[in-house]
């Protein structure tokens, strides 16, 4: 079998056994990468060079025997993540020129275990975006259909993955952004709890939503991959110090005597048929494999599209007040005074869906409608969490769909931004609440188009999420296709 076409686990299996080495492995996935590349556009930037010396390190420290899990496996990351020396872009024009002085978190200990950072991955600008159009890059496409969104923003960190570019990647999950594209394309994708990965050295979209967390074509890799990133970090006020369990142990367990919860509310008029009648087989695999299936309600469901558009673009616009040309990012040479340069270049250097979302949090945010919006929106954003951990009083896991439809059309949508924002009508609510999610494959539509299974656990309770994940997976095959790229 091709080295790309094993997964993590067994690429650890065979390093470690010696059938061949870093150097090798990694040259397969940049061979890979130069060939496919290009027609999705899914890298942003390819660390060709560093990535070959990362490998021969890799393969020297464990002839050592000091080999971590990570050591010598070839990942790659989502632009949004800080990297020493290497270009952030955040998949905008005005950091096109950015290089961070140091790594994020995430970062620095992927590189303490000796992973291989093969590059940057593809996304919508500052992560605002459902279809990884909304890049300075240009569109990352769909490997089952290129004409196709690959969902956002984590885009290229999920087309990536299934066109076997990288074994596992990490994304950042601030609506829906690794569990939706992980839906379009095929693959994992898990959104940890707030405050279980840092943020450090993640450009921020909305500080209090965003989290990191890893995509992989199976739940166990991502198991390894979160194992690796997770914990307390003090460099991050928002990171929890609390224990992080063994992941991979909890894979072992089957899904007996689990309760799991339908909410209502995700299931209804308009959700597309395939995607329904996938979601639906999933449900009678875990009541075959004995768990059991009750209906729940989380009725606050409806609101939280227009409550997450308030606050997130609310601490957009604060965040975003940074790049002004002088402290971070583009400037342009020819303004006529301090204020022209700061006006030109910001309208220069960020896109459309970018200052749109400026424009709706300073309004949010302005005197005179601060009490009427943003205060009413955290007042809802309490009642959706509420509805959660009520639900969480009656099952241990909620099961839903990840997206309404399969991946539509680029181009589709970009004309109808409240239709693009309902694309993440089911994976929002979860970063308001704060808890942890994952998308898991569970079908394909009649295009021959990746479903997406929504898993919904309590906060920190990702042990209960990776367990029901690998017993589906066990039971089912949807994982093991490939996309003909």
């Amino acid at each position: 079998m091709p080295f790309i076409d094993l997964n993590l686990q067994q690429l650890q299996s065979k390093l470690a056994g010696g059938e061949f080495s870093s150097r090798e492995l990694t040259r397969a996935y940049l061979d890979r990468i130069n060939a496919t590349g290009g027609s999705l556009n899914s890298f942003i930037t390819i660390c060709e060079e560093s990535a070959l010396a990362a490998a021969e390190a890799a393969d020297i420290r464990r002839k050592k025997g000091d080999a971590a899990p990570l050591t010598g496996i070839p990942l790659a990351v989502k632009d949004i993540f800080n990297t020493e020396g290497i270009r952030t872009t955040a998949g905008s024009r005005i950091l096109e020129n950015y290089v961070a002085p140091y790594d994020a978190t995430a970062i620095a200990r992927l590189k303490e275990q000796g992973a291989v950072l093969l590059g940057k991955l593809n996304m919508d600008e500052f992560a605002m975006g459902s279809s990884n159009e909304n890049s300075a890059a240009g569109p990352c496409r769909n490997p089952w259909d290129p004409n196709r969104v690959p969902g956002g923003s984590s885009g290229g960190s999920a087309a990536a993955v299934a066109a076997r570019q990288a074994v596992a990647t990490l994304g950042t999950d601030t609506g829906g952004s690794i569990r939706q594209p992980a839906g379009h394309c095929g693959v994992v994708g898990l959104k940890p709890t707030y405050g279980r990965v840092s943020r450090y050295g993640v450009i921020a979209y909305a500080s209090s939503l965003d989290q990191v967390g890893p995509l992989a074509r199976t739940v166990g890799d991502c198991a390894l991959l979160l194992q690796a990133v997770a914990g307390f970090d003090p460099a991050d006020s928002t990171s929890v110090d609390t224990p992080v369990p063994d992941y991979s142990a909890a894979l072992g367990e089957d899904v007996r005597g689990l309760k799991i919860g339908l909410p209502k509310e995700y299931f209804i008029d308009g959700l597309d048929a395939d995607v329904k009648q996938a979601v639906e087989t999933a449900v009678a695999v875990y009541r075959d494999l004995g768990a059991e299936i009750v209906e729940v309600s989380l009725p606050h469901t409806d609101y939280a599209v227009a409550c997450y558009y308030l606050v997130a673009t609310a601490e957009a616009s604060s965040n975003l007040a940074r790049y002004d040309g002088v402290r971070y990012g583009r400037r342009v040479d020819n303004g006529s005074g301090l204020i022209d340069m700061y006006c030109r270049s910001r309208a220069e250097g960020f896109g459309d869906e970018v200052k749109r979302r400026i424009m709706l949090g300073t309004y949010a945010l302005s005197s005179g409608y601060y009490d009427a919006y943003y205060l009413r929106a955290q007042k809802v954003r309490t009642l959706i969490r509420d509805d959660f951990n009520k639900a969480f009083d009656q099952v241990d896991l909620l099961l839903t769909p990840v997206s309404p439809t399969p991946a539509f059309k680029l181009g589709e949508k970009v004309n109808d931004p409240l239709q693009m924002y309902l694309s993440d009508i089911f994976t929002i609510p979860v970063n308001l609440a704060g808890t942890c999610a994952m998308s898991v494959p569970c079908g394909f539509s009649g295009q021959n188009l990746p479903i997406g299974l929504q898993l919904i656990g309590r906060p920190f309770g990702e042990e209960t999420l990776l367990r029901a994940g690998h017993a589906y997976q066990q039971a089912t095959e949807w994982h093991l296709k490939t996309a003909e790229i």
